[in-house]
């Protein structure tokens, strides 16, 4: 039987996500500034007090929402992979773009990019995050062996593969995750020979 500490944790975490629902169908409907606390509590159907619990405005609410996201993004990428080995871009496939799952599984976030009046910083950060993935995740090696400047590399492949994704979006999703992903893979194999995931090192 779960401990009380255990059930609380969980009932903690549950009343938090239904804030931070509420608080991404809100923004959908009439902007981060405009959205309130007042908003936030009546859509997730909880009463002032109980937000304050967990929150001390909806601006710790964004960050909080915000940040697990994107951290999420980080830790999804690693999933398919051994850390220190080698994988040519022959041999990727659907199950190398967890991140791209990840993206759909939050499909509700994640299309918060298309907004202008959204959560502050996210036409930002989503794509620095990408950045970061391709800069401190993985080292690549390129097609023919051809020696370029890896910094500049990273950052086009980077913002190239961040473009796509904010394109699918965009586009309702259009194209299945499986369709997607063999876009991706048919790109990557016009520059890239292969990828070592390094993860943490």
């Amino acid at each position: 039987m779960p401990s009380n500490h255990v059930m609380t944790t969980k009932r903690q975490n549950r009343t938090r996500e239904d804030f931070q629902t509420a608080l991404i169908a809100l923004i959908k409907q009439k902007g981060f500034h405009a959205v309130t606390v007042k908003d936030i509590v009546k859509h997730a159907d909880y009463n002032r007090s109980t937000f304050y619990i967990h929150y001390q405005d909806k601006y710790e609410l964004t960050e909080d929402l915000m940040e697990s996201m994107l951290m999420g993004l980080e830790k999804s990428v690693g999933r398919p992979y051994v850390p220190g080995r080698t994988v040519s871009t022959t041999k990727l496939n659907a199950g190398s773009f967890y991140i791209i799952s990840y993206i759909y599984e939050n499909r509700d976030f994640f299309e918060l990019v298309q907004y202008e009046d959204t959560i502050p910083g996210l036409h930002t950060q989503f794509p620095q995050t990408i950045l970061k993935i391709y800069q401190e995740k993985f080292i690549f090696e390129t097609f023919q062996d051809t020696p370029v400047n890896m910094d500049y590399f990273t950052r086009y492949t980077a913002y190239g593969f961040y473009g796509l994704i904010l394109n699918w979006i965009h586009n309702g999703f259009k194209e299945t995750q499986e369709e997607f992903i063999q876009e991706v893979i048919h790109l990557a194999k016009t520059h890239i020979k292969s990828l070592k995931y390094v993860g943490d090192e």
